[in-house]
This record gives C-alpha cells, structure tokens and sequence, in this order.
C-alpha cells in the first residue's frame, strides 16, 4: 500500500511524576466476608466488611427473582459469612449464593490444574473393582 505519509522523528515531552506512596501503603482485600445484606426490587446488594459493596441482579437467580418480597428477606448467612442461605422451611426458597462466585479470582488465587486421565486405567480400574465386588 502506497501512501503519501512521511515518519518524522519527532520528541515528545514527558513528564514524569514523583510516586507519593509505595504499594505497600495500598490496600488489597484478601478476604470477602459479608457484612450486611439488603434487597430491592432489582438487586440483592450485598457489602462485604473491607467496604466492597456487590450488587447481583435477581434475574441471575430465577428462584430468588421469582420469589415475594416477603420471601427474599428471609435469608440467612453462613457461619463464616461467606454466603445467603434461603431455607425452604421458613422462606420458600432453596438456593443459596456464594459470594466469591461474584467477585471473580483474586490476586493471591493459584490456576486449577487439569489433570487429564488416560480412559485404559479408568478402565482397567473399573474392572478390578467388579471382580472385587463379584467375590
């Protein structure tokens, strides 16, 4: 492709700025832990004790959106505050929300690793459990 354009080297300013705090200053949650819950017609929003406040749309969970208002406030949280329990007993609903499912992986979160089995020793596994269980 032919064009009419010319490079010029051109120098550009730039400025540099003095970092006013080191990254040790800064704060990184490394735990979410729920605080306090409040529903709305919309969203269950829910602020976690760093300060973080999550706002999940109802419509992403069908039993709690099709749920009365009545029903959806009668949520529990899990001893260690991590998720909102529906008890069918008492609300009507069963479903429960785990938080971490909406925060997405966190820094200090380590890849899944995949470990592929090879389908002759599932095989071979399975077979020596038939003969145990036939004697």
């Amino acid at each position: 492709m032919v064009t009419n354009v010319k490079q010029v080297d051109e120098k550009i300013a730039v400025k540099k700025y003095k970092i006013q705090h080191s990254i040790d200053e800064y704060t990184f949650p490394k735990e979410a832990v729920i605080h306090m819950v409040r529903l709305d017609e919309k969203y269950i929003n829910v602020e976690l004790a760093d300060g973080r406040i999550i706002s999940i749309p109802l419509k992403w969970i069908p039993t709690v959106y099709n749920a009365s208002p009545e029903n959806r406030k009668k949520f529990e949280i899990s001893q260690n505050r991590t998720m909102i329990i529906w008890n069918p007993d008492t609300s009507g609903i069963n479903d429960e929300i785990s938080i971490l499912d909406y925060l997405g992986p966190t820094r200090d979160e380590k890849k899944s690793v995949y470990i592929v089995r090879e389908p002759k020793k599932r095989i071979a596994e399975s077979k020596k459990k038939l003969k145990k269980s036939k004697k």
